[in-house]
């Protein structure tokens, strides 16, 4: 949620950067007006209520003296103010519901520092690692569904007849290698990250105290009956843990990491993006948090981008890193860096991390402070990073391992977690 004082202090810069996300002028101007109004009718309700109060004062003393007929003349006045106050409370009341309501689905402000734009053909590359063109050409790569069908550890057919479109259904050595990708994951980064291993269902607070809610309710899952959400991404319990605290900066940066199992109603329907591993309802992440004061941002973006490209690097997989132009952010970040990584067998750069900054914006929805001394409490500020998205990793090293005669050489990083350093068909 965005500073509130940012609607009138500071007009004219905040329209124009939320217009970089496409949010119209006149829904800020609405938010700059009521926030005004707001202030207005909160005075007159604290007005009216101290006459209402020295009204009950002087009718007491009337009664007191015996002046029958002046305290009836002031119940009179009496019952005036209190109708003005009524209508003044009910639409102060209306009118907090729809500033939060507004400000609920207001996005987060693009860093001046994203490129202009509004989708995919405005992101700009900023660098390829490991990826050299030739080295495809005169190659044939088959898709890794076709791979792990033929290998036995991809049952494409059986999962959708269990769950539908867009579920996967993997066996022997395809599911040791998603256990193996997320276990090397955290390993990797276990020197500087706590690991949590939080609740998959979260309250819908926790879901709407990082942005998921109310803007993302039809892509998400919820338990029939219940306020309990099926986590969209690890980043939520992770950045909720802390919901309504006040840290010292003693304790920051706070460096999360966990293994979780994720649930997204994603869009699209079975088809060349979607097939095999590319876009599931379902999937199993290891998702890194940060947490820090305001002027450590720019070093934790810098690391956790690092540690976002260890593991691919580890994996030996070509990637590259993408600038989200600001009409391609999500809803909650203010910047975001997503790795890339070239699949040959659909012959697409398939996203497998998003590195975002989302500054004071998460934590003044879930009132996540942190004080320095004796000062007064500030918002956190908070990141974010995919360790491991397993799904489109294991595509990849399914596709860049694949052998001419059928069988997958793994990556020597994942032997000591397989035990074996390729795969075949039984």
């Amino acid at each position: 949620m965005l500073d509130r004082a940012l609607f009138s202090k500071d007009f004219d810069e905040t329209a124009r950067r939320l217009a970089r996300k496409g949010v119209d002028r006149e829904v800020v101007v609405e938010v700059r007006d009521g926030l005004a109004r707001r202030k207005q009718l909160s005075a007159d309700v604290d007005a009216h209520r101290a006459a209402l109060n020295e009204k009950s004062r002087e009718i007491g003393a009337l009664q007191r003296e015996g002046k029958a007929d002046l305290a009836a003349g002031a119940k009179a006045d009496v019952a005036v103010v209190k109708e003005k106050l009524s209508g003044l409370e009910q639409e102060l009341s209306a009118l907090a519901e729809r500033l939060e309501y507004l400000m609920l689905r207001i996005p987060n402000l693009p860093d001046d520092a994203c490129p202009d734009g509004t989708g995919d053909a405005d992101n700009q590359t900023i660098r390829h690692e490991g990826y050299d063109p030739s080295a495809y050409e005169g190659r044939s790569y088959r898709p890794h569904w076709e791979i792990g069908e033929a290998l036995g550890i991809y049952d494409g057919e059986r999962g959708a007849k269990l769950s539908g479109s867009m579920f996967a259904l993997l066996r022997g050595a395809g599911a040791r290698l998603i256990r193996a990708l997320a276990s090397l994951a955290l390993d990797l980064h276990r020197d500087k990250h706590e690991e949590v291993l939080p609740p998959h269902f979260v309250r819908g607070e926790i879901m709407q105290g990082t942005g998921h809610l109310p803007k993302f309710e039809q892509e998400a899952y919820r338990i029939r009956d219940e306020d309990l959400w099926a986590i969209p991404t690890g980043e939520v319990p992770l950045t909720g843990m802390h919901r309504g605290e006040i840290l010292s900066i003693e304790e920051l940066p706070k460096r999360y990491m966990a293994y979780t199992v994720c649930f997204r109603r994603e869009s699209g329907s079975a088809g060349r993006d979607t097939r095999g591993m590319q876009r599931l309802h379902e999937f199993h992440k290891v998702e890194l948090v940060r947490l820090c004061a305001p002027e450590d941002v720019a070093v934790e973006f810098a690391d956790l981008l690092a540690d976002a490209e260890r593991i691919l690097r580890v994996l030996c997989l070509p990637y590259r890193v993408v600038d989200l132009c600001a009409g391609d952010l999500t809803f909650s970040s203010s910047r975001i860096f997503d790795l890339e990584v070239y699949s040959p067998g659909v012959d697409r750069w398939l996203e497998v991390s998003s590195v975002g900054i989302f500054t004071d914006f998460q934590a003044r929805r879930g009132n996540v402070r942190f004080r320095r001394g004796k000062g007064k409490p500030e918002f956190l500020h908070a990141l974010n990073a995919s360790g491991v998205a397993t799904p489109r990793v294991w595509a990849a090293v399914i596709e860049h391992g694949q052998r001419p005669d059928g069988s997958v050489r793994l990556p020597d990083a994942l032997v000591p977690y397989m035990g074996t350093d390729e795969l075949r068909a039984p």
